[in-house]
C-alpha cells in the first residue's frame, strides 16, 4: 500500500511540475530584428491589454496583466512579428 501511495505522489507531482515549467517555444532571431520593447508594449496595450509585468523569456517576450474582460492573463509573443505563441487565461 505504501507503495502504491508513493507511486502516486510522485506521478502527481511530475505532472504539477512539468506543467508549472511549461514555456512558450518562440523562433531565435538576432536581437536586432526583434521589435522595441516600447513598441510592443504599446501594440499589446492598443489590443485591450493591461500589462503589470513585462519581460524577455528565452526568445519570447511575456506579458503578466489583464485582458479588456478584466481576466488575468499570461501571454508569450513571438519577439519579432509580436503574434501570440502561447496564452493562459486564469478564470
Amino acid at each position: 500500500m505504501r507503495n502504491l501511495a508513493l507511486a502516486v505522489t510522485l506521478s502527481v507531482l511530475a505532472t504539477v511540475s512539468g506543467t508549472a515549467s511549461a514555456k512558450a517555444d518562440c523562433k531565435a532571431y538576432p536581437k536586432a530584428e526583434w521589435m522595441k520593447e516600447a513598441d510592443a508594449k504599446a501594440k499589446i496595450e492598443s489590443q485591450g491589454y493591461k500589462i503589470d509585468k513585462f519581460k524577455v523569456d528565452g526568445n519570447c517576450y511575456e506579458i503578466y496583466g489583464s485582458n479588456k474582460d478584466g481576466k488575468k492573463v499570461e501571454i508569450y509573443y513571438d519577439a519579432k512579428t509580436l503574434e501570440p505563441v502561447k496564452t493562459e487565461i486564469k478564470q
